[in-house]
């Protein structure tokens, strides 16, 4: 991990550490775009080529039921099941809360305007299953969509070398009233929901997290569908001062290097002393992680910075728009106004972005890559859409008629002015 020094950094350097871009990202499009096209016209018959391609499996059918979902989710051991059970609820109860009915607002006498909610009948969830397994990653996407009541709940996920997928993912599916799992992964399972296939119904708006193949597909799409955001490769910006713990902070930033190698950990402390102790805490811990290869790639890729104050660490961080922010201090509380840019925060030295990750009741599904200066992350206003209306009675009309009438005149838009003056002098 390379270390800077804020001070001596020019605005181009800052703009590269905070860039995320890769040397074949060109190569990844190109790749990309071959297999939308090939989806798009072969359907199924595609689907099943690129499953015994990339996932070495040959799919008789693409999707698991009902039945055989219970029987797979009927082997998850019962610690999982208890703890998929508490973080469900947990995120259900956090996410109906978003729930809201807005008031009628009468902008004039006789002119009233309100917003009511529809739920997108059509939605597609994509769970990533290439190196990990996330069943969290199914809760935190499938669960605001129930709750916001879309009417199809499409869900695609790569296959296990078995052609099935795993106790983790059928239990959610289960306890989440989802019939089926489509066993489609990668960027074919995003041209799939968004053009439909044989098998595989098409929709309305694709969810979910991915690796680069995953993330520039849906952005490919955005012309036939919606999609949530560009959620690419994971990363973390920890905020450090001499109130951390050196060893929370260590593991912080290895728990989000461990999800691939292209996964980015930043460290921005106060204290060079801190920065040296992480570093050392890094090199203890990560021997004892199953997946510290990985890790080790990450954390190569990953750099820390040295700043004079709290002040530029939130300066950087605001520029460099962190999927998960955490503020390693005991002075969380002054630096929450300053957050400009951030996908979600952790606040202290006892709340680790695995809480959220899981089971706070916060969602996961975020922007990366920057894209947090302009997005939010997954929740239940994501799967909903807001309808305007508007009633003018008989005083409404006189009241705002004129108005209308003289704005048409300017623009030139006789028959609007028209639409009114028929009503005005009937």
């Amino acid at each position: 991990m390379k270390i800077y020094n804020y001070t001596d950094l020019s605005k181009s350097k800052i703009e590269e550490l905070c860039s995320r871009q890769i040397e074949d990202d060109k190569l990844v499009e190109e790749r990309v775009t071959e297999i939308i096209k090939t989806v798009k016209s072969d359907g199924d018959k595609a689907l099943r080529n690129y499953a015994k391609t990339f996932d070495k499996v040959d799919l008789e059918k693409l999707f698991l039921d009902q039945e055989e979902l219970k029987v797979i989710a009927s082997t998850i051991p019962v610690d999982a099941k208890k703890a998929i059970d508490t973080a469900y609820q947990n995120i259900k109860t956090f996410h109906q809360s978003q729930l809201k009915t807005e008031d009628k607002i009468e902008t004039m006498p006789g002119v009233v305007c309100w917003r009511e909610v529809r739920a997108i009948e059509k939605v597609g969830l994509y769970i990533p299953g290439g190196t990990a397994v996330l069943p969290s990653t199914f809760l935190m996407l499938a669960t605001p969509a129930l709750i916001a009541g879309c009417k199809e709940i499409v869900v695609c996920s790569p296959p296990q070398s078995d052609a099935k997928t795993n106790c983790y993912l059928a239990y959610c599916a289960v306890l989440l009233g989802i019939k089926k799992i489509y066993l489609i992964g990668g960027a074919q399972a995003v041209a799939a929901m968004a053009f439909g296939t044989e098998t595989v119904p098409q929709v309305y708006k694709i969810f979910g997290p991915g690796n680069r193949y995953v993330t520039t597909a849906k952005t490919m799409v955005q012309n036939k569908v919606a999609i949530d955001m560009p959620a690419g490769p994971s990363e973390v910006l920890v905020i450090a001062d001499d109130t951390a713990n050196p060893s929370y902070v260590a593991a912080d930033l290895l728990a989000q290097a461990e999800h691939g190698t292209d996964s980015q950990s930043v460290l921005v402390s106060t204290s060079n002393k801190m920065i040296a102790e992480v570093l050392k805490q890094i090199e203890k811990q990560i021997v004892s992680l199953p997946r510290k290869d990985i890790a080790a790639k990450a954390i190569e890729n990953s750099y820390a910075i040295l700043t004079d104050n709290q002040e530029d660490a939130m300066q950087f961080s605001n520029e460099y728009a962190p999927e998960h922010l955490i503020l390693a201090t005991n002075d969380f509380q002054s630096l929450i106004p300053a957050i400009i840019n951030a996908g979600s925060v952790f606040l202290g030295n006892l709340t680790p972005e695995s809480a959220g990750d899981y089971a706070s009741g916060t969602n996961h599904t975020l922007p990366t890559s920057g894209y947090a200066k302009a997005y939010s992350g997954v929740s239940t206003d994501a799967f909903l859409k807001k309808i305007t209306f508007q009633h003018l009675s008989e005083t409404g009309i006189q009241n705002i008629g004129p108005t209308v009438e003289t704005l048409a005149i300017a623009e030139g838009l006789e028959a609007h002015k028209n639409a009114i003056t028929i009503r005005l002098t009937k």
